[in-house]
């Protein structure tokens, strides 16, 4: 099973139109307001931190070049070639490793685990933003890399976000100019319940160790000059037998 040619052709094309320059994408917050606040919560239930981790749904990278200098092996996979090529082009010096993965497809899936063996996971709002057909597959295969010794960290906007969301998009002047582009090509983030996921790990045989809420910070600006912030939820997912 992969991901349906819409939900690729719409990922595809917003990352063919998207900027290069860092902060231009809605979502692509610097790593100090992002994915440092989630290492120091990932990080104490890392059972063997040497593990390759993957940062899956990796988008331009900017994430993935962060948690390269703080992991010996990172590689970042995504749907997209477009979004793969920006993160190439914006990685000369090869800190991680870069590839295409439809990580719905379980050939696809088990590949990549073929060649890295039991794996760190990392995935930023992936699950939410896919077709509720692939949603499990998609964690299905966070559970095949994780294998027996690796840990995941997932991070999902909250049903909360949803009202977040149609308040800036419903604006008179129109949505933000970052999250314009996103609806524009149908990408529709928050759309899970907050139920779902842990419902997910646990059909994928993943035990939740442990899980809170977080505000996910975006590259938005309310006229105050305050980022816009979503309500966002965080596991760590494991085996435990």
């Amino acid at each position: 099973m992969s991901v349906t040619s819409r939900y690729r052709e719409a990922w595809e094309g917003f990352w063919r139109e998207a900027p290069e320059e860092p902060g231009a994408v809605f979502w692509d917050a610097e790593p100090v307001l992002t994915a440092a606040h989630h290492l120091a919560l990932y990080e104490p239930y890392l059972t063997d931190p040497g593990l390759p981790l993957v940062d899956l749904g990796c988008g331009n990278g900017t994430q993935t070049r962060y948690l390269a200098d703080r992991f010996p092996r990172v590689i970042g996979v995504d749907l997209s070639g477009a979004a793969v090529g920006h993160a190439r082009r914006a990685d000369p010096g090869g800190l991680a490793a870069y590839q295409v993965l439809d990580a719905a497809d379980k050939t696809d899936t088990d590949t990549l685990c073929a060649e890295l063996g039991d794996a760190n996971v990392y995935v930023r709002g992936v699950v939410h933003q896919a077709a509720p057909e692939d949603r499990q597959p998609l964690v299905d295969a966070v559970a095949s890399l994780v294998g027996g010794r690796g840990r995941a960290f997932l991070v999902e906007l909250s049903e909360r976000a949803r009202s977040v969301l149609a308040e800036l998009a419903g604006r008179a002047a129109g949505p933000p100019p970052k999250l314009a582009p996103v609806l524009r090509h149908g990408i529709t983030p928050g759309e899970m319940r907050d139920a779902a996921l842990p419902e997910y790990l646990g059909a994928a045989g993943l035990t939740v160790l442990a899980s809170g809420e977080l505000p996910l910070t975006t590259t938005e600006s309310e006229e105050n000059g305050t980022r816009v912030a979503l309500p966002s939820r965080w596991y760590v997912a494991g085996r435990t037998g």
